[in-house]
């Protein structure tokens, strides 16, 4: 379907590999993929255990001397479909369709994230007609979920000196650095009573969301962070319990949704009902024009026998939930409007033994990161319990000199005439990863026009595609003449 599409071969990878389920933690068959399609243009070619692919192509003639060049993206996507759709991502392909300049999939997520990187290595790797130094082309798995196979790839698979990353979404921006992050896990040990009250399901909805590192400068709400304050609220108006708690549901996203249960005296139903209406109502003024359709409601249960959280669990629970920090802590003074560090307040449950809470950190200070986390870590302990922080990603930091830098932006302004914009991003990529085993390399980001990644209504500007590929295409072969 899509091989009508211009440029032509990279649309056929891009609908090839579309038919191959690879969801994150799923990237087996799409490495044997890979490794079949290196065979098959006799290529060599270099698997771990972790579905890392490594394929190499010698130099075009005249290019010989030159430093290889590493293109590189990830072979996992973020498998999400829309509400009451049932799509099995571990064995269903991505079907995909065209409207306008844009390529989308039917229900779910497109997977050009990355899936784009994938067709434009595969179409200058089959084509010897293309004039570029030696290349590796280097495909990680698992991006999406902690960078897991560039955190275990060996740094003897990075040959390269020059290291074209292929993960970014937005046309003429050539992306230098990212921040670094860390996930900090809060476990509070509690207790529970048992007790006959009317009880509540409260749930807290109609937010954005959104990543929570390409997002979290925006004036959106955290589900989490609003529960905390309406029963940190609640229980300063009515006798009350909690009986169960549960919001967000990944590290990288900002909380669109929390609920809980509560249980209350029966004499204060009307009362609770309005309180409930009021902080509403409260709400939607504060984020108004940003997250002005939350919604709050309440559903009775009725009158049932429970085990809730004994008083003083849940006064460490809502303490928690109001300290937790969340959003921008600071902007960065060096790069205009972005932020520096911040924290994510992305997941929190309640099980039979203890409170969880999950916290993402972002920075672009490795000691601001760590010191972000130290804090939970002290708020945690506080108030009885135990954290675990995981060893996270570095940061990408921008680097002064970049002859790759340099060159890509010398080529783009020469071929439309207008300059590449050079920033950097407070979200992660694998090059700080990457960067951080192979010290030496000289690292840039580039991709065409992706809107709403992770979402079902993700879409691949076609255009988009077609001008970003001339550009690779010039990038490699001016690197014999321009450097």
């Amino acid at each position: 379907m899509l091989e009508t599409l211009k440029p032509e071969r990279v649309f056929y990878y891009f609908e090839e590999i579309s038919k191959i389920p690879r969801a994150s933690w799923h990237t087996g068959e799409i490495a044997s993929y890979l490794e079949n399609f290196a065979a098959a243009h006799q290529l060599s070619c270099q698997r771990d255990e972790y579905d890392n692919i490594a394929i190499f192509k010698k130099a075009s003639p005249g290019y010989e001397e030159l430093p290889a060049v590493i293109l590189q993206g990830h072979t996992d996507m973020v498998a999400e479909q829309e509400e009451g759709w049932h799509h099995d991502f571990q064995n269903d392909g991505i079907c995909l369709r065209i409207k306008d300049d844009y390529v989308l999939a039917d229900h779910t997520t497109l997977g050009a994230d990355d899936g784009i990187a994938i067709a434009y290595a595969l179409a200058i790797l089959e084509d010897d007609s293309l004039p570029h130094p030696p290349l590796e082309v280097l495909l990680t798995s698992n991006e999406e979920v902690a960078l897991t196979g560039a955190e275990n790839l060996d740094p003897s698979m990075i040959r390269g000196k020059y290291l074209i990353n292929l993960d970014s979404e937005e046309e003429g921006f050539l992306l230098c650095g990212c921040a670094g992050g860390i996930n900090v896990e809060t476990h509070i040990p509690v207790r529970y009573t048992d007790t006959t009250a009317r009880c509540f399901n409260v749930t807290l909805s109609g937010l954005k969301g959104g990543h929570s590192g390409q997002e979290i400068s925006k004036p959106r709400a955290n589900a989490n962070k609003l529960m905390g304050r309406f029963l940190f609220e609640l229980k300063e108006k009515f006798p009350c319990l909690l009986v169960s708690l549960k919001g967000g549901q990944k590290h990288n996203v900002i909380a669109a949704g929390a609920t809980a249960v509560i249980a209350l005296d029966s004499d204060t139903k009307d009362d609770f009902t309005a309180a409930v209406k009021n902080f509403q109502d409260t709400l939607r003024r504060e984020y108004a024009g940003e997250d002005d359709g939350v919604t709050v409601q309440c559903t009775d249960l009725g009158e049932q026998k429970v085990s809730a959280l004994h008083p003083v669990s849940m006064e460490k629970v809502i303490f928690f939930l109001t300290h937790q920090p969340h959003g921008v802590i600071k902007m960065s003074g060096t790069v205009s409007n972005m932020p520096e560090t911040s924290a994510n307040a992305a997941v929190v449950s309640l099980d039979e033994e203890e409170f969880f809470a999950l916290t993402s950190i972002r920075s672009s200070l490795e000691s601001a990161k760590e010191y972000l986390g130290g804090q939970i870590g002290y708020l945690t302990e506080f108030l009885g319990g135990e954290y675990v922080k995981n060893a996270g990603y570095p940061a990408w930091e921008y680097e002064e000199h970049s002859p790759l830098r340099d060159l890509a932006c010398r080529v783009y302004q020469e071929m439309f005439q207008k300059p590449l914009q050079v920033v950097t991003i407070h979200a992660g990529l694998e090059c700080g990863l990457l960067k951080d085993k192979a010290p030496h390399l000289d690292c840039i980001s580039l991709g065409p026009d992706i809107l709403d990644i992770h979402s079902p209504r993700e879409r691949l500007c076609i255009s988009s595609t077609k001008r970003m590929w001339e550009f690779l295409l010039a990038l490699l072969e001016n690197m014999k003449t321009k450097f």
